[in-house]
């Protein structure tokens, strides 16, 4: 029995519209502004450079080979009548040779370069000019440390407020100098994550017990976002950091105020609460960029934009309400954390709620001592 024409052509059309508007939904709207088609440094480029040209030659090949699977899908469809199969090929000796070599040849023609990319990219920078920075990776934010005193083109004297000694401390926002290629040393101190700038690098993994490394460098000033692209638990999606790129003279400034002591200092009041009241310095440091535990270093907070893993803008509303009950802004902890103490065998990652569910023994934090905590993290504004 022939089938009607409206039916056949309703069974083509139904699937190229619904791959038409998967195409288009796709395109629409960039909500974490990353743009790995837009680079701005030249590992970036390297990348662009390699992608265009094998993205052409895979919109041909798959041109073709979807063109070549409808028309013999339309040309050898039943028909009444005709015998169900088509006609049968079998040892075409120049078919055979030739779908052999032609896609032998195109991918040989895809992997030099890709190949010669790849060794390009993965070689480290040296020399005196180049700025050696460690990464860390943990659930779910990044920390930076930066030599005290780089050696970068106009900054191998001491810079000034770096009277301490120890790497420089920050999270989620990395600041680099423009046109200083960075060395970026990557751990993890928990699970595999993964590194990414699209406009400045490629990915590159960040794994427990080993040290990687990739190179980024900004052609010009800018704030460039990053991210996870490893998923890493529960708040994966909100793993992000920035890099920010200044001329020297601006970095070199905002180096010397991010070495120096907070502008307030850490005593009384403030020092009372964090340490013995709610034990946030059991994960935390106040007054010290030098000093390493468990979670963020928050001696400079103020000078920062973003927080909870460049999730939040830095302002008194959202820093009150996180110092309160981190947990109802980002996804911390499993449900099995909610019960206090947790069952045998749970590990609980992230911040406490100070006012849902607070730990065993510990105090509901009162608006007033939250106003004291974020004044002290919001004076450097």
């Amino acid at each position: 029995m022939t089938q009607p024409k409206s039916r056949i052509a309703s069974r083509i059309t139904a699937p190229l519209v619904v791959a038409g508007l998967a195409v288009l939904l796709g395109a629409c709207g960039n909500s974490n502004r990353q743009n790995s088609l837009d680079p701005k440094g030249p590992a970036a480029e390297k990348i662009d450079n390699l992608f265009i040209p094998i993205l052409f030659v895979a919109i041909v090949i798959g041109v073709l080979v979807i063109g070549a699977t409808v028309v013999m899908a339309i040309k050898f469809r039943q028909r009444g009548g005709q015998p169900g199969n088509p006609k049968q090929i079998h040892g075409h000796t120049a078919l055979e040779i030739g779908w052999t070599i032609v896609p032998a040849l195109i991918l040989a023609v895809v992997a030099v370069p890709t190949v010669a990319t790849i060794w390009d990219l993965a070689e480290r920078p040296t020399g005196p000019d180049v700025l050696k920075v460690q990464a860390d990776g943990s659930q779910w934010w990044w920390q930076f440390e930066l030599p005290n005193q780089p050696m970068v083109p106009q900054a191998s004297a001491p810079v000034k407020g770096n009277s301490a000694t120890g790497p420089v401390l920050t999270s989620t926002e990395l600041h680099i100098p423009v046109g200083v290629k960075v060395d970026v040393a990557l751990n993890s101190e928990d699970v595999i994550h993964s590194f990414w700038v699209p406009e400045l690098a490629g990915k590159k993994d960040v794994m427990p017990a080993r040290t990687n490394h990739v190179t980024i460098e900004a052609s010009k000033p800018g704030t460039f976002l990053g991210a996870c692209a490893e998923y890493c638990g529960l708040s994966h999606a909100d793993m992000r950091f920035r890099v920010i790129a200044q001329p020297m003279n601006e970095w070199k400034a905002w180096l010397a105020d991010i070495s120096g002591p907070p502008a307030q200092p850490y005593t009384g009041a403030i020092q009372e609460l964090t340490t013995n009241t709610y034990q946030c310095t059991n994960c935390h440091v106040f007054d010290n960029v030098h000093t390493i535990n468990y979670g963020p270093n928050l001696t400079h907070l103020g000078t920062r934009s973003t927080f909870a893993g460049g999730t939040y803008e830095v302002n008194r509303k959202n820093l009150m309400r996180w110092v309160q009950d981190a947990p109802s802004m980002i996804a911390m902890q499993s449900t099995k954390c909610r019960i206090q103490p947790p069952p045998p065998g749970v590990i609980c990652t992230g911040m406490p709620s100070f006012t849902k569910n607070t730990p065993p023994g510990a105090k509901v934090m009162t608006t007033e001592d939250a106003a004291t905590i974020v004044d002290y993290l919001l004076k450097e504004k």
